[in-house]
């Protein structure tokens, strides 16, 4: 088999209402309407001589047609290439910038859109979904967190709060890392909301300094909280190892990390509990096989990480959770970005290849091979960026 095309789609649809930022950010007031402006996705479509087509995301926080550049820049090395050679072709893109510092940002999230698909075209060509090529067996079956109940007030937080927990999940996120006060009060009311039987998780978005997350988490000590989720800068390793030696609540992050020499630094000098690598940021499912062996060296939990994405993102990532048994929990995102528009590409480019079954809460992977995927080219036609 041979690579015969390589196309990257950047996606967008306005958010049509200015909305205030749902997550923590630096100088919110100024940054907000240009961060969340849009929903996005760069998506990666391989084509192959045998008709076997596969498709991966590009992670996007910012100017989504850089990665879509990039892919089509360097797309000639991978035309004739065998797509099952994902560790030869990684090596390849990978070093066309190594030597260039290029450790992290726009390029890392370009190879990681390439990398999936070749693991879809892996999958659809043996007839086997990529979870089982990673190891896996049977129809696995893993717990569902609802991500994320994001700052829209305390009685919205409280009202969504108490939809998840109708709607059949036994775990969610609540967004902090803004006013520590507020934040504090909002654990103490999701925690009131649901009751002791709901497994709540805090991120805090690099939110905080050290001093603050302290105070914070002895909160979240208080209200059992399973894990505080980014609560200091990415870089800060100093910040995490204080916070790990001090609170009894696992720290987590990994999400703004790429490969796994960012990684590894967050585990070893970070003293991290559990490491959230995103797989269409970084590096893809190549790279996530060697963070997930890293992880598993130091004993410490390596769960997926998905944030404001589109459907071929989350459909990837499932099979990462499905494949790695020490990934116990999945993000599965509920909550879009505005609370009035939905995101086309999150519920309508494709379905997710899993069942969700309300009654426990757990997610049961379908056997469809590849990543599952079923895409919608009428929503990429809608929101195509030319």
């Amino acid at each position: 088999m041979k690579i015969t095309k390589v196309e990257a789609i950047t996606c967008v649809e306005e958010i049509k209402n200015p909305i205030k930022a749902p997550i923590s950010i630096p100088y919110a007031s100024e940054l907000e309407h240009l961060v969340f402006k849009e929903y996005r996705a760069t998506l990666v479509k391989v084509e192959t001589d045998e008709g076997i087509t596969g498709w991966g995301e590009c992670m996007v926080r910012f100017s989504p047609t850089a990665t879509r550049d990039i892919v089509n820049y360097i797309s000639p090395l991978l035309i004739g290439k065998d797509p099952f050679d994902t560790e030869k072709i990684w090596e390849l893109m990978f070093g066309a910038m190594m030597n260039r510092g290029h450790y992290q940002g726009f390029y890392i999230e370009a190879i990681s859109g390439i990398d999936c698909a070749l693991w879809d075209i892996k999958g659809k060509a043996l007839n086997v979904p990529v979870y089982k090529l990673l190891g896996a067996s049977g129809r696995p079956s893993f717990l569902a967190y609802a991500s994320s109940i994001r700052f829209r007030g305390l009685e919205v937080v409280k009202e969504t709060a108490k939809k998840f927990k109708d709607a059949g999940f036994r775990s969610m996120k609540i967004k902090i890392g803004q006013v520590p006060e507020n934040d504090m009060a909002t654990v103490r009311a999701v925690r009131e909301v649901v009751g002791d039987d709901i497994e709540l998780t805090s991120d805090a978005n690099c939110g905080y300094d050290v001093k603050t997350a302290l105070r914070v988490g002895k909160v979240l000590e208080e209200c059992n909280v399973r894990w505080f989720e980014e609560p200091v800068r990415p870089d800060d390793y100093d910040g995490y190892r204080q916070l790990s030696e001090n609170l009894s609540v696992p720290i987590a992050g990994g999400e703004a990390h790429f490969l796994r020499w960012g990684a590894k630094e967050l585990i070893t000098q970070g003293k991290i509990d559990i490491i959230q690598p995103n797989i269409c940021r970084c590096g893809g499912v190549t790279e996530a096989l060697k963070i997930h062996g890293l992880a598993n060296a130091y004993n410490v939990k390596y769960l997926t990480h998905t944030g404001s994405c589109s459907a071929v993102c989350l459909a990837s990532t499932l099979h990462i959770a499905a494949a790695f048994t020490d990934c116990y929990m999945f993000e599965h995102m509920q909550a879009d970005w505005a609370k009035d528009q939905r995101n086309p590409l999150r519920w309508d480019l494709t379905p997710l290849p899993m069942d969700f079954d309300a009654e426990t809460g757990m997610i049961t992977m379908q056997d469809k091979p590849g990543f599952g995927l079923e895409i919608n080219e009428d929503v990429i036609e809608a929101t195509r960026v030319k």
